[in-house]
């Protein structure tokens, strides 16, 4: 026979009437980073608590060190080959699926960017966005190519052509304002192109950058080809443009001491820098092919042409 106390009687009564209990704590989410297609916590143990423009506390965030940075970039490194082997039409029935699982946790988004400060007008605009911008790279991953791809003239008997491949992984320090279209507009083009990448999210605004995690990971994006990690800028920028392993970075901010060290530190391993600042991530103008381009390399082959019984030239 079960022994129930008045006061848990009380508490069953409060529950059961959908009374809060009084003087009750709230517990704060802790929000965990995505790397390798799992959400692990900070290696370092360390966490900040950033607050919206009323004092209210968004959330516990993982402070990441150099270390879940190192582990980012291994799990983008893993991922590279099978991702840019994957068929371009492939890849863009995954990003259409980003767009498609961002549409139905929309409410969601929407209650987050509240929280930061944005009018529910704005919150919705930018989701609504968020989606379009997904969709339009979507279109673009088999398409590029026929774009930027040549065949050129040369004065032998060869063919040569030259074609788009993607440079690696790519580390992103995101736009700090827009944290949710600032982050799907430099994911989008990069993953786009057959990259993975390494994205640092808003320091002050981190919570649309997680939960676009688990849009990730539940759009078909094999697991290691977007890593988001949060923290300081401070504290990792130099690690983003210095890692040997990393092929390109993009820096989306105005800190001109920033900007400086990133290209300086890029040169170690001839790494591709680059910089975008004063972008309204809201306007169209924040979307273009070329922003595929920019994470791609351009390889040129040549191709001899064979003679056929001594007529003219042929494959």
């Amino acid at each position: 026979m079960k022994t129930i106390t008045k006061a848990t009687e009380v508490v069953i009564a409060s529950s059961q009437n959908g009374e809060e209990k009084p003087n009750r704590l709230k517990v704060i989410k802790t929000y965990k980073i995505y790397v390798g297609g799992k959400f692990p916590r900070t290696e370092s143990g360390r966490y900040y608590t950033p607050k919206n423009s009323e004092g209210h506390s968004l959330g516990n965030i993982c402070l990441c060190s150099r270390k879940d940075f190192r582990d980012a970039v291994v799990a983008a490194r893993s991922a590279f080959a099978g991702w840019s082997g994957t068929a371009p039409f492939t890849r863009s029935q995954i990003l259409y699926r980003m767009a498609e699982m961002l549409e139905g946790r929309k409410a969601q988004f929407i209650e987050e960017l509240q929280r930061q400060g944005s009018s529910l007008k704005e919150a919705n605009y930018e989701v609504e966005i968020s989606i379009d911008r997904l969709i339009y790279y979507a279109g673009w991953c088999d398409k590029y190519q026929q774009i930027f791809s040549s065949v050129n003239p040369v004065a032998s008997s060869h063919f040569n052509f030259s074609v788009c491949e993607p440079t690696g992984v790519v580390s992103i320090l995101a736009p700090e304002e827009n944290s949710l279209i600032g982050l799907v507009s430099v994911i989008a083009p990069a993953i786009a192109g057959g990259n993975t990448c390494v994205v640092l999210a808003s320091e002050n605004k981190p919570l649309c950058a997680v939960t676009f995690a688990e849009v990730l990971n539940t759009s078909d994006v094999p697991g290691g080809v977007v890593n988001i990690l949060t923290g300081k800028k401070s504290e990792l920028h130099e690690q983003f443009s210095s890692h040997m392993d990393v092929n390109a970075i993009v820096y989306c901010g105005i800190e001109e001491e920033v900007i400086k060290s990133i290209q300086i530190k890029s040169a170690n391993n001839v790494k591709r820098a680059l910089i975008r600042k004063n972008i309204n991530w809201l306007n169209d103008s924040a979307q273009s092919p070329y922003f595929i381009l920019d994470t791609q390399e351009v390889k040129t082959t040549w191709h001899p042409v064979e003679n056929i019984g001594g007529g003219g030239g042929g494959y």
